[in-house]
């Protein structure tokens, strides 16, 4: 493995540890086998933290000499912990997370049996990084790991708001309907699942082997779906689609991800991908023929109904709706759960903490005078 020989592997807080600063990209895609042990002793973790995902968006995403993975490895030279970044030089020069904007959760690795020393060892590389750059964690999901480098670390430090994610416990459809308001509203629900049946939509689980062409078909749903309509366009760009057809087969046949076509009359109408990991399942991205809106077909029913088998299949805590704050997520009467975003600095770095709050915060002003501005003005219409 080639490290970076502006700062070499030296023993750090925890005498058993060692930690280095991996910038290769050749040396980042064989850390695979490793990385996937330390992935799997790691509770925290969600599947955008499986090196499947990170090192396929780096391929699609990333920028040369950009790679900055943090490494803390054991006696043995088994990896006992990973912070997964890149160096950015605009708004200000920092250190913020692989995986990008089309991640719901950012965080770093840390071995659940030697967490501790980890993160010790972890804290302190990250540390003498950010003398020169602000260490920026976005998305970070309460109960992730890299809380421990923020309860450790002694320099400046704050903790912001960041995305709401909403979320479901680990239930069967029926008693996720039983969780609605209203009886009139399960009845509805209940009637909208007959309607599918009624209308023959049949679902099943994408075998290994053809997944590769089901998600090529849910980006072709997917487009067609929102012709038209406003969408995120990052997942209309080429770099996207090779990102996610590059990265979902893999973590289909580890476990880490779940794809699932419906069809009717035959015929391919939705495909969905669902991404997986101990603690945690969520619809992660879908594509559905205009066709089922002609049909009335509640597709957002449809998507739920699958993904809580899922669920209840891996035996994981939590049915995950990931970001997003929308209207028709809170019909189920999901929990709120807000991702922090952790600005880690020296000293030395202080100033980039500052102006990244002062950022946030016009950015959260801004935000919320356009909601009242939409609010008044969809007021005035109706």
């Amino acid at each position: 493995m080639t490290t970076s020989t502006e700062n070499p592997v030296r023993t750090r807080r925890a005498p058993a540890c060692t930690a280095e600063l991996v910038t290769d990209d050749t040396a980042f895609a064989a850390l695979a086998p490793a990385w996937d042990r330390l992935y799997r002793r790691c509770s925290a973790a969600t599947p955008f933290q499986s090196h499947t995902w990170l090192h396929s968006w780096w391929l699609s995403y990333g920028r040369p000499g950009r790679l900055r993975l943090f490494l803390v490895r054991g006696a043995d030279g088994e990896l006992l912990a990973a912070a997964p970044l890149m160096a950015v030089r605009r708004p200000l020069p920092a250190l913020v997370p692989l995986g990008g904007t089309i991640s719901d959760y950012g965080d770093v690795l840390l071995d659940d049996e030697h967490a501790e020393g980890a993160a010790a060892a972890l804290t302190g590389r990250l540390a003498e990084a950010a003398r020169t750059a602000l260490i920026d964690l976005r998305e970070v999901r309460p109960g992730a790991a890299a809380e421990r480098i923020y309860a450790r670390w002694s320099g400046p430090r704050r903790r912001v708001s960041d995305s709401v994610c909403l979320e479901l416990p680990a239930l069967p459809m029926d008693e996720l309907i039983a969780r609605l308001p209203s009886a009139k509203t399960q009845q509805r629900v209940r009637a909208k699942l007959r309607k599918l049946g009624a209308l023959g939509i049949r679902r099943q689980v994408v075998p290994p082997a053809e997944v590769d062409g089901a998600v090529r078909r849910l980006l072709a749903l997917h487009r067609l779906q929102w012709q038209g309509r406003k969408v995120t366009g990052e997942h209309l760009r080429p770099r996207f689609a090779e990102h996610l057809v590059r990265a979902v087969g893999p973590m289909v046949r580890s476990g880490d991800a779940v794809v699932t076509e419906f069809r009717l009359d035959g015929d391919v109408v939705a495909v969905d991908v669902a991404l997986a990991s101990p603690r945690l399942a969520g619809g992660y991205l879908y594509g559905a023929h205009p066709l089922l809106r002609e049909r009335k077909a509640d597709v957002a029913v449809m998507l739920l109904d699958a993904c809580a088998e899922h669920v209840l299949t891996g035996r994981r805590g939590t049915l995950s709706l990931l970001r997003g704050d929308e209207s028709y997520k809170h019909r189920w009467r999901p929990e709120p759960v807000v991702n922090q975003r952790l600005l880690l600095a020296r000293r030395s770095t202080a100033p980039l903490l500052g102006a990244a709050l002062a950022q946030a915060g016009a950015r959260r002003r801004a935000k919320q005078l356009l909601q009242r501005w939409r609010e008044r003005e969809g007021g005035g219409r109706s």
